[in-house]
């Protein structure tokens, strides 16, 4: 049996619950201060990021668009028509300022939030399961990172340019909200931010034995048709779009498979 590391003194539940306060505080604290910081970079904030994916110069549209023409197709053009932002309340812009930049503090933050996490789950682990999970913090970001990343500039452009150009009538005018517009952005990133942290997840399902790669072999077909339906819903009706949407989500599932595979066969040599 691996025996704890002899720094660790063993904690009581109440030394736990006041350990958790603690780093449930000291998270709060790093989100309102990058929050505040956040607060004085309004312009950029939302001229630049929260309401650059709508226009026809965004990195992504403007890609998208060469591309379509190196294929002699405009249906990758997308967002080419500015469309207008209403607000219809009185205190509408000012709440959605606070929401940004609440969501621009815990996102800056979240690295820190992690290291947090470790150090307090770290202490109940082993010497062997701590060098298990080596590097918990650095891949944990990387895949949130990557995941936001691809869902702010693949994913938002591809659902603006679908959900804003979708008539069903011609006598019927859309009318943008900012908040939900806003929304749109804010949930769709941090959502994909939080899908890819799937093969994290599903490492520590397999340790727990929860998970097999038995399961997910099982289940990799109806996992493929929720990737694809999910592409379709996001995409513009082209084949292109929906695979660029849907392969990172399908190698993501690969990975994991293999993940949950090594965790079985160092189970196995532990026995």
């Amino acid at each position: 049996m691996a025996e704890q590391n002899p720094a660790d003194k063993e904690m009581s539940f109440w030394d736990h619950l006041e350990a958790l306060r603690f780093t449930l505080m000291r998270s709060a604290i790093a989100v309102v201060i990058l929050a505040v910081v956040a607060f004085f970079f309004k312009d950029f904030i939302y001229d630049t990021i929260i309401l650059g994916p709508r226009k026809a110069d965004f990195i992504t549209n403007r890609l998208f668009c060469e591309f379509g023409h190196l294929m002699n197709t405009d249906a990758l053009c997308i967002n080419q028509r500015e469309f207008p932002i209403s607000n219809f309340e009185l205190a509408g812009q000012f709440r959605n300022h606070m929401f940004i930049t609440l969501v621009a503090g815990l996102v800056v933050a979240m690295p820190y939030i992690l290291i947090e996490i470790w150090n307090f789950i770290r202490p109940a682990l082993t010497n062997r399961e701590r060098m298990g999970v080596r590097g918990f913090v650095f891949v944990t970001n990387f895949l949130f990172l990557v995941g936001l990343s691809f869902g702010y500039f693949v994913i938002v452009p591809l659902a603006i340019d679908f959900l804003a150009g979708y008539m069903l009538s011609d006598d019927i005018s859309n009318v943008i909200r900012l908040g939900s517009y806003i929304r749109t952005v804010v949930m769709i990133s941090l959502s994909t931010g939080i899908v890819f942290e799937l093969p994290v997840l599903i490492f520590f399902l397999a340790k727990m034995g929860v998970v097999s790669v038995k399961t997910l072999k099982t289940y990799r077909k109806h996992a493929l048709v929720v990737f694809f339906i999910l592409a379709a819903i996001l995409t513009p009706p082209d084949v292109i779009s929906q695979i660029l949407v849907a392969l990172p989500l399908i190698l993501l599932y690969e990975v994991s498979i293999r993940i949950a595979r090594n965790v079985e066969k160092k189970r196995i040599q532990e026995l």
